[in-house]
């Protein structure tokens, strides 16, 4: 246990015994989520991820923190360099120009070079819980800094990083963390969904999509509903969509990370289960903060006609349980098309990131690829609508 100010408090595996966690939904929450992954490595959990987990208190308030120096095969959510080469490599075959293919590959080689010799990859990052969309707690601004402020002085040369940011849902963590001198790096175009703000042919659509469940003869599951025997087909499910057919860099996660999102209440996981098979063929998994939920686990049989609709089945589900909840709902990247059609607008989504006291190199690195993503990524992602 470490102190910098009597603000924050810094707890790692030896000493998270001593943590006294608030006795409110997100205090147990982050005691249920956080506590196993101090107790045994990363790898047990999600397989691609290794990182070093430590916990932060300000004003008594829990927020994940992940160490990492190197790992450039780490999984995006722990890598920036995964996140920004990597994958961004494997996603240029979206864009159907070989031209344009061939040359920003070139370029994505030539700066990955540059980001490695900087030490990219030294890096911590704020309120990181391993997966897609890190939604935040009900943290001031000043609070938010406040970690900024202690991390940079337990932690001297390494960048400091908040994923998961966006004008819509974070605005005001954003202007506090810019005037601290944070860059705002581009990271992805994300959706979301607010119900109430929909129109006539979207909510058509959603029940359109929901009608299959009944013409094909699935039933929504719930999380009461599903069983120990259903984890490894939870397992499968994912692959099959996350990893197999879209990229090895997302997180995959083990067994072990699904016994305990069940045991601990840590995902709400819901399925489509067959009823004359009694197979589960679909799942999502999502948890809820501060108005806004979000499904990192997701997946379906792929080697299912897609004319049985199990995409579409499972979209309308989760619209279902955020609106039930009056929940906005954060449905990530992807698919930009389909979520557009059915109520949800784009937004950009950023990283905030402190590099003041890094290598010059590694700032120059930065900021090209802030620049990079500013003038050139996200308005071609924008104009392809992906």
């Amino acid at each position: 246990m470490e102190a910098v100010n009597s603000r924050v408090i810094q707890y790692d595996r030896h000493s998270v015994d001593q943590l006294e966690w608030p006795d409110t939904e997100y205090g147990r929450y982050a005691r249920e989520y956080i506590t196993p992954l101090l107790e045994r490595d990363t790898e047990y959990y999600i397989s691609n991820v290794h990182t070093i987990v430590k916990v932060l208190t300000v004003d008594g308030i829990p927020v994940p923190v992940t160490v990492n120096d190197g790992n450039y095969d780490n999984s995006y959510v722990c890598s920036p360099y995964t996140h920004y080469v990597s994958y961004a490599r494997e996603e240029l075959a979206l864009l159907n120009n070989r031209m344009l293919e061939g040359a920003l590959s070139i370029m994505l080689g030539g700066m990955g070079w540059l980001l490695r010799q900087g030490r990219f990859n030294r890096v911590i990052q704020v309120n990181n819980w391993l997966l897609s969309t890190n939604l935040y707690p009900a943290l001031s601004a000043s609070q938010l800094t406040e970690l900024l402020e202690y991390l940079r002085h337990a932690y001297p040369g390494y960048t400091i990083m908040y994923r998961s940011l966006s004008i819509e849902t974070s605005g005001d963590l954003i202007g506090s963390l810019r005037g601290y001198g944070c860059k705002l790096v581009p990271s992805r175009q994300i959706y979301l969904l607010q119900q109430n703000s929909t129109g006539s042919k979207a909510r058509w659509l959603v029940k359109r999509d929901r009608s299959l469940l009944a013409k094909h003869g699935y039933t929504e599951v719930s999380p009461a509903e599903i069983t120990p025997e259903d984890i490894n087909r939870i397992v499968e499910l994912y692959r099959l969509l996350y990893i197999d057919k879209y990229s090895a860099y997302n997180p995959q996660f083990t067994e072990a990370f699904i016994a305990l999102a069940l045991e601990r209440g840590t995902l709400q996981i819901y399925g489509l289960r067959h009823e004359q098979e009694g197979r589960l063929d679909a799942v999502l998994g999502f948890y809820e903060r501060d108005g806004a939920m979000t499904a990192p686990l997701f997946g379906y049989d792929t080697a299912l006609p897609q004319s049985v609709g199990l995409y579409r089945m499972l979209s309308a589900v989760l619209i279902g349980l955020a609106g039930s909840r009056g929940l906005l709902l954060h449905e990530s990247s992807g698919v930009g098309q389909f979520k557009r059609n059915r109520g949800a607008v784009g937004a950009i989504e950023y990283s905030a990131v402190y590099d003041q006291d890094t290598s010059w190199l590694n700032r120059c690195g930065w900021s090209f690829l802030e620049l990079l993503l500013r003038r050139i990524g996200m308005p071609l992602i924008q104009k392809l609508k992906l």
